[in-house]
């Protein structure tokens, strides 16, 4: 299967980076290479483009992709390894936090409760899988998982009817962990949507670690940009949005004095500024590209 994607927000990130010739720039999570290739347009081939992707079917369409193009480095690995990977300053950063088409659609990586497939998750193709965890887990930390990584209000009697099926025999294919979740929740509960999405989205951050260590991650990214550099992060959902605006606040915070100061003497001063309000996708996207329905894009501006 060609490594496919279709890309969220493109011109909307691009441009919230204020691309310009020259640089070095990074695109964290290139997948199949769309936000690469607008950025790649619009700085020229005298600028340099670092384009991360930690799955090994993504570093291979990219390398194809880019292989006349000197001014892109394809490098494998996690964004969180920014500082271990890349030893310049950054003029501007981009971030897509979501699964690719190409993962949801690829019936192996096992991503989706719409195919059958072996329980898997994994973005890298290396470490324990989804599958191993639903059936080796206590109940608690199933619990703990899906409620507090999928924000699902059924966690209890999910993992409750998880422990009770695998004590008969193991659960191997998502299309049966997608019924057993099913079967576990009211049926009110089945008519908004897939009840099994919240479940998958948990053992996906679980397996993967997307969300343990995100605003450290997002911290070092700023800290290797230029003044004036900038950082444009693409969230599907509210815990990794929350992170970024944990983050926005943070960076942008000023004075803590006591208003009846006369003057500062924390020394506080603001590392950033938001420089546009969040963008989330247009009618046009989400008619041809409805797995964008919950993307929103936050930009911070290093001051």
């Amino acid at each position: 299967m060609t490594f496919q994607h279709e890309t969220v927000l493109p011109r909307e990130t691009v441009a919230a980076l204020c691309p310009s010739p020259g640089g070095a720039w990074m695109d964290g999570t290139s997948g199949g290479g769309g936000h690469t290739a607008l950025l790649l347009e619009a700085i020229g081939r005298r600028g340099r483009i670092w384009a991360l992707d930690r799955d090994p079917d993504a570093i291979r369409a990219l390398l194809a992709r880019f292989a006349s193009e000197p001014a892109v480095s394809v490098l494998q690995g996690n964004f969180f390894q920014a500082r271990q990977l890349i030893h310049e300053p950054l003029r501007g950063v981009l971030l897509d936090l979501g699964v690719s088409s190409f993962q949801l659609d690829s019936t192996e990586r096992g991503f989706s409760y719409h195919r059958e497939s072996a329980i898997d998750f994994r973005m890298s193709r290396e470490g324990v899988t989804g599958g191993e965890l639903v059936n080796t887990l206590p109940f608690e930390e199933l619990r703990r998982v899906f409620w507090e990584l999928g924000q699902e209000k059924y966690a209890v009697p999910i993992a409750r009817a998880i422990v009770r099926a695998r004590e008969a025999r193991p659960i191997e294919t998502t299309t049966q962990l997608a019924e057993l979740v099913a079967s576990a929740v009211p049926a009110a509960a089945r008519r908004g949507g897939h009840p099994a999405r919240k479940v998958f989205m948990a053992l996906r951050y679980q397996v993967n670690g997307e969300l343990e260590g995100l605003e450290e991650a997002l911290l070092d990214l700023f800290d290797m940009l230029l003044p004036g550099g900038r950082l444009a992060v693409i969230t599907f959902n509210s815990l990794e949005d929350a992170a970024m605006k944990h983050v926005t606040k943070k960076l942008c915070a000023g004075c803590t004095c006591p208003p009846e100061f006369p003057k500062c003497v924390c020394g506080i001063t603001p590392k950033a500024r938001v420089p546009q309000k969040p963008v989330t996708p247009s009618a046009d996207e989400l008619e041809r590209n409805p797995r964008a329905r919950s993307a929103k894009l936050r930009v911070l501006e290093k001051l």
